[in-house]
């Protein structure tokens, strides 16, 4: 699947709010924790726990989102397709960070244990 330019102008202005609150249903449906989610979260931007909540509170968008983060170095250890599109073939770097963050909460969701997540 070819990620478009609309597609990715739609994720970099999708507020980051909106989307988590899914995230937390998600894992919490499978039996994992809002703790666990922000620690995958701290792993792959640098957010602490304070500082996610308030850009949550803040309504930033996923390109402001990413563009306050760090990213882990071993992101690029995310692979596998995700909504669709393969993480290691998408061109644009928000985009790609973005599936990063959608592919890791799917582990967790999964069961899948921290280690592995953290690609320790």
């Amino acid at each position: 699947m070819k990620v478009t330019e609309e597609h990715n102008q739609r994720i970099a202005n999708m507020i980051f709010a909106s989307v988590y609150p899914h995230y937390i249903a998600k894992i919490e449906k499978k039996g994992r924790t809002k703790e666990e989610l922000h620690s995958v979260i701290e792993w792959l931007t640098g957010f602490d726990d304070s500082t996610i909540l308030k850009l949550v509170e803040d309504r930033v968008t996923f390109k402001t989102f990413f563009e306050k983060a760090t990213i882990n170095q071993n992101a690029k250890l995310i692979k596998g397709v995700i909504c669709g599109y393969r993480i290691e073939d998408i061109d644009n770097p928000l985009t790609q960070k973005t599936r990063y963050l959608d592919k890791l909460v799917d582990e967790l969701a999964k069961g899948r244990k921290m280690e592995k997540i953290l690609r320790q």
